[in-house]
């Protein structure tokens, strides 16, 4: 469902014209052409280059002159605010690298844009099968943080160490032996241990989890497999090089146990072997495999204490059954800290979900074609793109009209929509010079929601009463598909097409409390708008909040009162780091 309203006119389709060989080849002479005019001299030119060679030049030699004057930690401080500073959030210019930035006259200028993101991404995967993990960086608006030195060394030794125990190598046939003869007796030194991902609740709930899941195999140095059904087939690329994340589903039948439908509280949860004595005995072996139940219901919150981590440590396989972001309870292991603050460090905290899904999940190409289609075609002509989230909750559903009007409210207190004129301005609007030409700005709002209502409403107004400034606003929506159907593939496929469409906005408004929202703000790198729960079905005073963080929160951390034995926790460090989050008291989330 697509609009184009206000202002007097249509957004322009960029045109992708720009002759990218001619330029590598002769920059001069596309300069020359794209000014109307004919090829420069040939000195003039050569003075433009060499200052450039020059400006470059002590760009590169910066960090060497720190290190030497000023010693290694300088010249260390050097190189991390060169690359890795947090540069800008929601209205701030910040690492732009779109490779198709547009202009007013319609005609595209192509930017550089580093695929790799910073060294986060493995080169030289197959661009074929997965379009997507390559060409998303043309897309993507913000790079407010660039992974440390020490991320990328684990994600490097983490792709070699799953190669080597990845489903087809020895390494894993011979860990499925072994589990096969003694399920109930974990193996000591062996070189792969696991980490089974499990599917539960809906799509943003599930990428959460993966994103958990994958970050605490970072940290315990073990390996990510997802068993996914057939749902979820055809959502997502394969995340590492050479070797395959999926479970084989034979595995089912190794260990007994049809594992889509253990639920929350098997016997077999951590919390039940503790309880049976049957783990963390010294009179009883170690089982093979434990289950930990890390969902809303959080069975298993002692999986968040350092002698209980110590435990799972000796464990061969882990099967993780969680539809949350856990990554912030984890911070407050002690054992866990010092591999946060190396990965994440100083004010990085907040980069830990944005870095890491980037990372991790790429649409497949049935996905990617949807939302590169939908991109190009209704967005990528705008000057700017709001992406608008919207998710109502049965604890907390109000009328259509006052969620509308929530929404502007929200809007109204943070300044993202274009304003409108009232009724006595739309006809100076209408005549005022060139308030129809191509000088004017386009603004795209993107609806991500399952109803058409909100589209309708917010494209109405644009229709109805003209933007200030002469500003064309476009209202769009992929989508309404009525209800969430996590078990139909296509419904899916269509959900994560408009998380990445989410994901390529400037600016964000999400739902709080949203997996969904959480998971497209993380993919943008912007603190949203978060509108507030309507909990007993109430209006919320404010309308939303602007997130300190873009990190998601973990909606059901373990018990406060919980007591854990092992390695005291720097509690001044987790009480800076670990807050209560912006849209649900109750839950907690990564701040800097």
């Amino acid at each position: 469902m697509e609009m184009m309203t206000g202002g007097g006119g249509s957004v322009p389709k960029a045109k992708l014209d720009d002759d990218q060989e001619a330029a590598e080849r002769e920059p001069w002479l596309l300069a020359a052409t794209a000014s109307g005019g004919h090829a420069p001299e040939r000195e003039t030119k050569g003075k433009e280059q060499w200052r450039r060679v020059l400006f470059i030049g002590c760009l590169v030699t910066l960090p060497l002159i720190a290190f030497f004057i000023l010693g290694r930690e300088s010249a260390s401080a050097v190189f991390q605010i060169a690359s890795a500073k947090l540069t800008s959030f929601n209205g701030a210019s910040g690492l732009t690298t779109n490779a198709s930035q547009c202009h007013h006259d319609g005609v595209s200028k192509k930017k550089v844009v580093d695929e790799l993101l910073g060294g986060l991404l493995p080169p030289n995967m197959d661009r074929r099968t997965c379009r997507s993990r390559y060409e998303s960086s043309q897309y993507y608006k913000h790079f407010p943080y660039a992974a440390s030195p020490y991320l990328l060394s684990k994600l490097r030794a983490y792709e070699a160490r799953h190669r080597r125990c990845a489903p087809g190598t020895p390494l894993y046939a011979k860990a499925i032996d072994q589990l096969r003869s003694n399920p109930n007796r974990s193996v000591e030194s062996t070189e792969c241990r696991y980490i089974v991902w499990l599917p539960f609740d809906g799509l943003g709930n599930r990428m959460l989890s993966m994103v958990s899941g994958f970050l605490y195999a970072l940290l315990t140095d073990r390996v990510l497999l997802v068993d996914l059904p057939q749902d979820s087939s055809d959502l997502f690329c394969e995340p590492f090089p050479g070797a395959t994340w999926l479970l084989p589903p034979e595995f089912h039948g190794v260990v007994g146990l049809d594992l889509f439908r253990l639920g929350p509280s098997p016997d077999i949860s951590y919390t039940s072997l503790v309880a049976s004595n049957r783990i963390k005995n010294a009179t009883v072996a170690t089982p093979a495999y434990v289950y930990l139940s890390l969902g809303y219901q959080m069975t298993d919150g002692l999986f968040f204490c350092g002698d209980d981590q110590r435990e799972l440590a000796k464990v061969n396989w882990l099967l993780l059954y969680s539809d949350l972001y856990f990554v912030p309870s984890m911070y407050a292991v002690a054992e866990f800290n010092d591999e946060f603050r190396r990965m994440f460090p100083g004010e990085f905290k907040e980069s830990a979900c944005h870095l890491l899904a980037r990372y991790l999940l790429h649409p497949t190409n049935a996905v990617w074609g949807m939302v590169t289609r939908y991109y190009d075609t209704y967005l990528a002509g705008s000057d700017r793109r709001i992406g608008v989230q919207i998710r109502m909750f049965g604890f907390g559903s109000i009328p259509v009209n006052d969620m509308y009007n929530q929404i502007l409210a929200c809007s109204r207190q943070e300044h993202v929509f274009p304003e409108t004129t009232d009724d006595d301005d739309d006809q100076d609007v209408a005549t005022t010079p060139n308030s129809n030409n191509n000088n004017s700005t386009a603004v795209a709002i993107l609806i991500a929601s399952l109803y058409p209502d909100y589209y309708e409403r917010i494209r109405a107004t644009y229709y109805e009463h003209a933007a200030k400034g002469g500003v064309r606003v476009g209202v769009f929506q992929p989508t309404h598909e009525e209800r969430q159907a996590t078990q139909m593939l296509f419904h899916n496929q269509k959900a994560l097409a408009e998380i990445y469409l989410l994901g390529f906005c400037d600016e964000l408004v999400t739902s709080g409390m949203s997996t969904f929202g959480y998971v497209g703000s993380s993919l943008a790198g912007v603190r949203p708008a978060i509108l507030l729960p309507a909990h007993g079905h109430k209006v919320p005073a404010t309308p939303c909040r602007r997130a300190v963080s873009m990190e998601p929160c973990n909606l059901t951390p373990p018990r406060v009162e919980m007591e854990c034995r092992g390695k005291a926790v720097d509690k001044e460090d987790l009480a800076r780091h670990v807050k209560v989050c912006e849209d649900y008291d109750k839950g907690v989330k990564f701040f800097d």
